[in-house]
């Protein structure tokens, strides 16, 4: 669900062009090939992810990380802004003893015309994997196609956020203590047409028993193919406009999104859209002591800071749960294991 990688490469890596590189074979060839829809098809095939996770969260806290990928080097581009998603990739690289190089749209040739697949072959004479962000929804899949190199998808425009969807699993199961999120109810709040955390996130949870609840304003409510993509595996799914205290009642995890307003075809259209929810503490006053509130950040209005004391808020911890999550991406992607 998070690595791109070109079926025709296979498990070799073949040189890019104008490149000489070395074949490397310690890559798992199942995590190699496999394609962005079906790299995490079941439940079972996350129980890795998760437990290297928790393995390089444990490195951090004891040492501060490892020398794992000494010598390896990665590639940030980002085409749009980003703090957490840029910022914890480059400390997970960092924590294992790697490089990075950064490259934006503002500051590389993409300024003077480059094209999306050009600019990824040139990355590729340079890094060992490419971690890209870009504002049009299925790039990700285009760089994959030109690169001899991994690609992990950082967000596609309106689409998908696969690794985003992954360490929202890994906090989901570490605040709750837990193996699997099976059993809990999980409430996706706000602008769930243009989010694309939830997207991936609810596709995520369709791999388990969980039940989803859809909590959005009217024209702003989850995409269809998300909806079809989760019903169809068997998860029970309630939408809705509003939040009433029953659902707050029934919630295990409360997953709060902003409204993109950078995705709105006006700035009136965005306004209006703003504001159409507010956690507070009158709504946390109505959630259970055990629930966990989650937001991928940056928040806007959505919730009150009064609400960053309450125990239950974990969007901040959830920060540090994905920097240990990327880490283990990116050692799964760059030595398998």
């Amino acid at each position: 669900m998070s690595v791109f990688r070109p079926k025709s490469h296979g498990g070799d890596r073949p040189s890019a062009p104008g490149c000489s590189r070395t074949r490397r074979s310690s890559v798992r060839p199942r995590f190699r090939t496999r394609q962005a829809d079906s790299q995490f098809d079941s439940a079972e095939s996350l129980a890795l992810p998760i437990a290297i996770a928790r393995e390089c969260g444990e490195a951090v806290e004891a040492t501060g990380g490892t020398e794992l990928l000494k010598g390896k080097v990665l590639a940030n581009v980002f085409y749009e802004p980003s703090t957490r998603t840029s910022c914890s990739f480059a400390a997970a690289m960092v924590r294992m003893g790697g490089g990075v190089v950064p490259v934006t749209g503002s500051t590389s040739s993409v300024a003077k015309g480059e094209t999306l697949s050009d600019t990824i072959r040139t990355m590729a004479c340079y890094c060992d994997a490419v971690v890209l962000r870009h504002p049009a929804t299925g790039a990700a899949l285009e760089a994959a196609a030109a690169s001899p190199v991994p690609v992990l998808n950082a967000g596609d425009g309106t689409g998908e956020h696969p690794t985003q969807a992954l360490l929202d699993l890994f906090t989901i199961v570490s605040e709750r203590k837990a193996d699997s999120p099976d059993g809990l109810t999980v409430t996706m709040l706000g602008d769930l047409k243009h989010g694309r955390t939830v997207h991936s996130l609810a596709r995520l949870l369709s791999l388990f028993k969980v039940r989803l609840n859809f909590v959005a304003p009217p024209g702003l409510e989850m995409p269809a193919y998300v909806t079809d993509a989760v019903t169809a595996a068997g998860v029970e799914v309630a939408q809705s406009a509003g939040l009433c205290d029953e659902l707050l009642a029934a919630t295990d995890v409360l997953y709060v999104t902003r409204v993109q307003k950078e995705r709105f075809a006006t700035p009136e259209a965005a306004a209006a859209a703003k504001g159409s929810y507010t956690v507070d503490s009158a709504v946390m006053d109505k959630l259970r002591p055990s629930a966990v509130v989650m937001h991928p950040l940056p928040r806007v209005d959505e919730i009150a800071k009064e609400v960053d004391s309450d125990p239950r808020a974990a969007y901040f911890r959830q920060m540090r749960y994905g920097l240990f999550m990327r880490m283990a991406l990116l050692r799964l992607l760059l030595l398998g294991a």
